[in-house]
């Protein structure tokens, strides 16, 4: 059969049947004297395999393997596919959880530029690197249990509190004072209800800021002036704390 005949009962393409021979997964078994490619009975049977598994979701190469290796049994054939198709469905449910995510937080804002839109999705694989499956789900269990108005509540708290922590610096107050030494207080309180008391997603969330900046970890709420300023403020209410435990 010639490769136009073969194409048209087959419902594939020429190019597609020149491909297959340019990578050697279909050689015809003759050429006509014009260069014409005739393939024979075995050529269209293994045609018809990969056509199959190509249905499947089996990748060239994967047939490949499959069809010239003999060590190859149709058991191990099928279970290399459904792994292949496990971790594809792996890949679809984070899909979905970010996509979920993106959802909620569409469903909270009344408008969303592109701009914020995209933002948020860059925040979201932000955290997905330096949050574990199981802290990212333990944080997604804590925003169900607070509530969104609450959630609101304290994203306007903890903006307020980085205003009034720059004011505080920028008009020379020292960490030690009480002033600072109060916002220190609340901003390690809303730390504790983002994190649970959780030390590893705390340790997370260090790490964040420390390796993305925090003009970036805040999405721009916060710089590293300010951030520097309150954690010289925390660690001296630590220290207080520790002397008098």
């Amino acid at each position: 059969m010639r490769i136009g005949r073969l194409a048209e009962q087959t419902g594939l393409s020429i190019r597609t049947l020149r491909y297959y021979d340019e990578i050697g997964l279909l050689v015809p078994s003759e050429r006509t004297e014009s260069g014409q490619r005739i393939y024979g009975r075995n050529e269209i049977v293994r045609l018809g395999q990969i056509v199959s598994l190509r249905a499947l979701g089996f990748s060239l190469e994967d047939i490949r393997r499959c069809l010239d290796d003999r060590s190859f049994t149709p058991g191990s054939v099928i279970r290399m596919h459904r792994q292949r198709v496990g971790d594809q469905l792996s890949e679809l449910k984070e899909l979905d959880e970010r996509l979920a995510m993106l959802e909620e937080f569409l469903d909270r804002s009344e408008e969303v530029s592109t701009e914020q839109f995209i933002q948020t999705i860059d925040g979201i694989a932000m955290f997905e690197n330096y949050y574990s499956k199981e802290q990212l789900g333990e944080l997604a269990r804590r925003r169900a249990e607070i509530g969104d108005e609450r959630i609101r509540e304290y994203e306007r708290e903890w903006a307020d509190l980085i205003a009034r922590a720059r004011t505080k610096m920028e008009n020379g107050s020292v960490p030690e004072s009480e002033a600072v030494q109060e916002i220190a207080r609340r901003w390690q309180e809303l730390i504790e209800v983002f994190t649970g008391g959780d030390p590893g997603i705390r340790e997370s969330l260090k790490t964040m800021y420390k390796e993305e900046g925090p003009e970036r970890a805040s999405k721009g709420m916060a710089d590293t002036e300010v951030m520097e300023f309150i954690g010289k403020a925390m660690s001296l209410s630590g220290d207080r704390k520790h002397r008098e435990e």
